[in-house]
C-alpha cells in the first residue's frame, strides 16, 4: 500500500488554506492513501481551524520558527507516519494542487527521487521568463542562486527556492536540515550530494498583486538570508574549492610583494626602499597559506560530516524502518 502526505506550511493563510485543500485530488495513480496535513508556525488568525473543516490533520505551531525548523518537523512527521511518497505546497494558492499527480508520477515511477517545480520555464513553450507579477529583484536573485547551487553541486538547476515539491522516503531519509531560516537550497545541495535522481517540471505559478509574502517578509531579508545559506552550503560542500578562492587573493599578492623584494635584495644586498613592501608581502602570503590549511581541514571535517550524515540516514531506518524497500 502506497501512501501520499501532502504537507503545507502555513502562517496566515486562512483565506486560502481551504482551497488548496480542496483542490488536492482524492485520487492518484499509484496512491492508494492520501493524507493531508497542515503545518502551522505562529499563525495569528484560524487556519489552522479552516484547515480542519477542510479535512486537514494540523499541527499547530503556536511559535514562529521559521520554514526550515517546520519543514524538518514536516519530513519527519512524513517518515513517522509511513510514508512513502511526501508532497510540499505553498498554503497561498500561487501553486494548482491539481498539478500533484504530476510531481508524484516520477516518484511512483521510480524515475526520481525528488521532483521540484520549476517556476521560470514556461511549461507549454520550454522557454525562460520571469512570472508574471514577480518582482524584479526576487527573480534575478533567484535565477542567481540556482546557478550557483547548480555548480556546487555539479548539476544545472532552474529553480532552488521553490516550495512545491515531491520526494520519495529515499529522499526524505537523507534530508537533515540545518539552516534555521529556509531549507529550499539546502536540501538541493543534500540531495545532489547524495547522488539522489532530482527531476524539475515547469509549473504555473500565480503572483497575486498586492499580496505580500507573510515568509518573506523584505526582500533585503530574503537577499541576505539566501546569500548566507549558499555561502555556507559552498563552505560544506565544497570546502577546498571555497577556502581556495579565498587564498589565492593574498597568496598571489603576497608573493609577488614578497617576490619582487627578494629580487632586490639578490641585485643590491638590502631590501630599502621596498623593505615594507616586503614585510607586507610576506604577511599576505602567510594569511594565504593559513587560509589554505584551513580549507584542507574543512575538506578533512567534510569527510567526517558526510560519515555522519550517513550514520544520520541509517538511524532514521532503524526508528522509521522499511530498509528493504529503500533499498530497493
Amino acid at each position: 500500500m502506497t501512501k501520499l502526505i501532502v504537507f503545507s506550511i502555513c502562517k496566515d493563510e486562512s483565506a486560502t488554506i481551504g482551497e488548496v485543500l480542496d483542490r488536492i485530488p482524492e485520487q492518484i495513480d499509484g496512491i492508494d492513501v492520501i493524507e493531508r496535513w497542515v503545518i502551522t508556525d505562529g499563525c495569528t488568525d484560524d487556519t489552522a481551524e479552516v484547515a480542519r473543516d477542510h479535512g486537514a490533520q494540523v499541527i499547530e505551531g503556536r511559535v514562529q520558527r521559521r520554514l526550515a525548523f517546520r519543514f524538518q518537523q514536516a519530513i519527519d512527521l512524513a517518515l513517522r507516519r509511513g510514508a512513502d511518497v511526501a508532497v510540499s505546497i505553498d498554503g497561498d494558492l500561487q501553486f494548482d494542487p491539481v498539478d500533484i499527480p504530476a510531481f508524484v508520477a516520477p516518484i511512483v515511477a521510480a524515475e526520481a527521487d525528488f521532483v521540484a517545480a520549476d517556476r521560470f520555464t514556461d511549461p507549454t513553450t520550454g522557454v525562460q521568463r520571469r512570472p508574471e507579477n514577480m518582482p524584479v529583484g526576487k527573480y534575478l536573485g533567484n535565477r542567481l542562486g540556482a546557478n550557483i547551487v547548480g555548480r556546487l553541486s555539479g548539476e544545472r538547476f532552474a529553480d532552488v527556492t521553490c516550495g512545491f515539491r515531491a520526494y520519495n522516503r529515499r529522499a526524505m531519509l537523507a534530508l537533515n536540515i540545518n539552516s534555521k531560516y529556509t531549507y529550499t537550497q539546502e536540501s538541493f545541495q543534500l540531495l545532489a550530494f547524495n547522488q539522489l535522481d532530482i527531476v524539475s517540471i515547469p509549473t504555473m505559478v500565480t503572483y497575486y498583486p498586492g499580496r505580500r509574502s507573510r515568509v518573506v517578509t523584505s526582500f533585503w531579508q530574503f537577499l541576505i538570508n539566501s546569500a548566507v545559506n549558499i555561502l555556507r552550503a559552498f563552505r560544506d560542500f565544497a570546502p577546498l574549492r571555497f577556502f581556495g578562492m579565498l587564498a589565492a587573493l593574498p597568496l598571489v599578492l603576497g608573493g609577488l610583494g614578497a617576490g619582487f623584494v627578494g629580487v632586490h635584495w639578490l641585485r643590491t644586498d638590502r631590501t630599502s626602499p621596498y623593505t615594507s613592501l616586503g614585510i607586507v608581502g610576506v604577511y599576505l602570503f602567510s594569511l594565504g597559506l593559513i587560509v589554505l590549511v584551513v580549507g584542507l581541514l574543512a575538506d578533512m571535517l567534510g569527510r567526517s560530516t558526510r560519515n555522519q550524515e550517513k550514520i544520520m540516514q541509517e538511524l532514521k531506518l532503524i526508528r522509521y524502518g522499511r530498509a528493504s524497500e529503500v533499498d530497493e
